[in-house]
């Protein structure tokens, strides 16, 4: 997997998040942390800034001092009362006297094993240090929360993460063309990891990685053809406008809500006033609302690009 073949090893390394590191640094520095809670969007570092504290902490054989755990798999109280608790209470070997515990998605834990991570976190403090990566600091407990320091990760940079595939292309020898490129910065919104596991994907076709071989991998419509759909809709086409919908659904196999959501995406690009925007919105979340309850995609949509049709026309003749 190119994702940890190209991972960071130390924190010079680390994709933008300036900032977080230059905190991390110091933690490095003096040999000495405290208990942290890195929160933000996923493939923004968290876990990867967590593995370079610790290799920079401990040297090459931080495996030894250094544990992470998936609290999406080990959610429950009694992985805090074995697997944890067995990890922070034994004193480490290494030079400093404490060791590092990553506990990754750890907003996905149940409120009872994060009440009794909160007593292993104070009782065991001078042996063990804990991370705790999530996507949304609110979701952990209050009293967790007051015992780690925070750091927030934001979206990465189109820029900085155009240069880092960039250079996974150049090393692996695949031809990534600009279309390419700035197709998978739209696919991955932010999202480091996703953008290098759609160039792995893109490359496995072994030819040059266009647009159009970047939304086949990732299973979903270029962004032309679903503007396309939505003018034939607002021209008052219904009929092409279906068959444009119709080919995207059984002929290139997208799924419905995908579609749906880059509708959602391309309405808000469209040169039309807030107001009108905003019953568009409003129209998208209904027939979002329904397929979640498991209506007809085909019958849905259609009846959406039906009601744009004639929001269409109506704006139309209003003019």
């Amino acid at each position: 997997m190119w994702t940890e073949k190209y991972r960071p090893k130390t924190l010079d390394e680390m994709v933008n998040q300036e900032e977080i590191v230059e905190r991390l640094k110091k933690f490095v520095k003096t040999k000495t942390m405290p208990h942290c809670l890195f929160s933000g969007p996923p493939g923004t570092g968290k876990t990867t800034a967590a593995i370079c504290l610790a290799r920079d902490l401990f040297g090459e054989n931080y495996a030894e001092a250094f544990m992470e755990l998936n609290a999406s798999d080990a959610r429950g109280i009694d992985v805090v009362r074995t697997t944890v608790k067995e990890f922070a209470r034994i004193a480490p070997i290494s030079k400093l006297p404490f060791k590092i515990l990553v506990l990754d998605e750890a907003d996905n834990m149940t409120a009872d094993a994060q009440h009794a991570l909160r007593r292993t976190m104070e009782k065991y403090t001078e042996t063990c240090r804990f991370i705790l990566c999530c996507n949304y600091s609110g979701k952990i407990i209050e009293p967790i929360q007051s015992r780690c320091a925070l750091f927030r990760f934001t979206q990465l940079k189109n820029e900085d993460m155009a240069k880092h595939l960039k250079m996974i292309a150049e090393k692996e020898k695949v031809k990534l063309l600009e279309d390419g490129l700035n197709a998978i910065l739209n696919v991955a919104n932010g999202d480091l990891r996703k953008a290098i596991n759609t160039l792995q994907a893109a490359a496995s076709l072994e030819k040059p990685i266009d647009e159009k071989t970047v939304y086949m991998v990732v299973g979903l419509a270029k962004p032309e053809d679903v503007q396309e759909m939505l003018e034939l809709s607002f021209k008052g086409n219904f009929v092409e406008a279906r068959k444009k919908l119709r080919l995207m659904l059984m002929e290139y196999g997208l799924s419905g809500l995908d579609i749906l959501k880059q509708v959602h995406s391309e309405i808000f690009k469209l040169n039309l006033p807030d107001e009108e925007k905003l019953k568009l919105a409003d129209l998208i979340g209904e027939v979002d609302y329904r397929l979640s309850q498991g209506a007809d995609e085909e019958i849905q949509l259609s009846a959406m690009l039906a009601k744009l049709a004639l929001y269409g026309s109506n704006r139309g003749s209003a003019s």
